[in-house]
């Protein structure tokens, strides 16, 4: 299906225009397809170099850049986020299966996925066969729709059915870069899209028995909090170091399950520097996270709030514009085993208006009820969460 491409005036009296609507809505629903995904490095169907159009031509399928779990948010997943978060947009309905809306942010009880999700398994043990859209996800899509004032279609043809009837009109505009659009009318609307910040969790188990009458032997286990058999594929490799002991020699875990095994001294105590060495995909290559063992000092165990380990972490990556950090979430002590859940900052990606939107000359519009254009600059725009009133 081919692609509409606007001249840069043209481009910019319709992203004014949307960003006015937008203003006005009382019940804004986005409706999502493959192409909001394009520049996360996922193909699409229908689009010049889709999965379907190659396939018709008889050419080669193209290859995701990179795997599903992978996959960052682009800069329209985070604009629909700052939108839901300022309580102008509703509700979304997608018919990607890549899981992004929910790795961005947008809420669970916000959000249809037609299509399934890659990353959400069902029982198939009542050997019943879903080939239809899932009921309860297609009638929360029908309900918003009906309610919506708006229906802001992004990244989809609406060509398939029974999905492409929910928007009561059609009257779309297709273009094939969604985050140009959608980086304008965020600029408009004065609202700075936020940073997409990813946090994967790791669970270590640490388990020691005696061995001799000076001796122990432990093992360290580094395991999904899903359980041992899952998989952490944030995860390339894992050098364990002992900085302050010199005899004892350092590991170089790179296949999983990362497992170590030792014997040492009951009455020595070190430290243990793990080095985690990122997949590729992550925002950083790697990060260290250091665990004092004393096998006769005995611990408490402990529990923290998670959201809010998670909202620091988050705070202070957004601050200092990098990710690697981490903190502790849980730890439990047992007679002859430790078990920490560290949360870890595996990426950062930042989307700056300015700097995502070429600036071209705005055309005078009539009656912009309270829409301003907003000047290019390097700092971009500033952040607000509440819908400006109108004039």
């Amino acid at each position: 299906m081919s692609e509409i491409f606007d001249p840069p005036d043209v481009l910019q009296q319709k992203i004014e225009e949307l960003a006015i609507m937008i203003q006005k809505s009382k019940h804004l629903v986005a409706f999502t397809g493959a192409g909001i995904s394009t520049s996360c490095g996922i193909p699409d169907f229908r689009g010049p170099k889709g999965i379907w159009t190659l396939q018709r031509e008889g050419k080669a399928l193209p290859e995701a850049s990179l795997p599903f779990h992978c996959a960052r948010p682009s800069l329209t997943h985070m604009a629909l986020v700052e939108l839901e978060r300022a309580g102008i947009l509703k509700f979304v309905i997608s018919q990607n299966v890549d899981c992004l809306h929910l790795r961005s942010g947008i809420p669970r009880q916000k959000l249809a996925e037609l299509h399934g999700n890659s990353f959400r398994e069902l029982c198939p043990s009542c050997g019943e066969e879903y080939d239809a859209l899932p009921p309860k996800e297609m009638n929360l899509a029908e309900k918003h729709c009906r309610t919506a004032d708006i229906v802001l279609c992004l990244g989809t043809s609406l060509q398939i059915t029974p999905a492409c009837n929910l928007p009561h009109e059609n009257n779309y505009w297709r273009r094939k870069d969604c985050d140009s659009q959608s980086s304008g009318v965020m600029q408009l609307l004065d609202f700075r899209i936020p940073p997409y910040i990813r946090i994967d969790l790791v669970q270590l188990i640490l388990r020691h028995v005696p061995k001799k009458k000076t001796n122990v032997r432990w093992t360290l286990r580094l395991t999904s909090i899903h359980g041992q058999k899952a998989s952490l594929p944030f995860l390339k490799s894992i050098e364990i170091l002992f900085p302050e002991r010199p005899d004892m020699k350092p590991a170089f875990l790179q296949k999983q399950p990362f497992y170590l095994e030792r014997e040492t001294s009951r009455r020595k105590s070190f430290i243990m520097a793990l080095k985690f060495n990122f997949s590729d995909g992550c925002g950083c290559s790697s990060t260290m996270i250091e665990w004092p063992v004393d096998f006769q000092v005995k611990k408490e165990s402990f529990t923290f709030g998670k959201n809010n380990v998670l909202q620091e972490l988050m705070d202070v990556a957004n601050k200092e514009s990098q990710c690697g950090q981490h903190a502790i979430i849980e730890r439990k002590v047992l007679p002859r085993s430790e078990i920490t859940i560290d949360a870890i900052v595996t990426n950062l990606v930042k989307y700056n208006n300015a700097e995502n939107t070429k600036p071209v000359e705005a055309i005078p519009i009539a009656n912009t009820n309270g829409i301003k254009r907003c000047s290019v600059s390097t700092k971009g725009t500033r952040t607000s969460r509440k819908r400006s009133k109108l004039a």
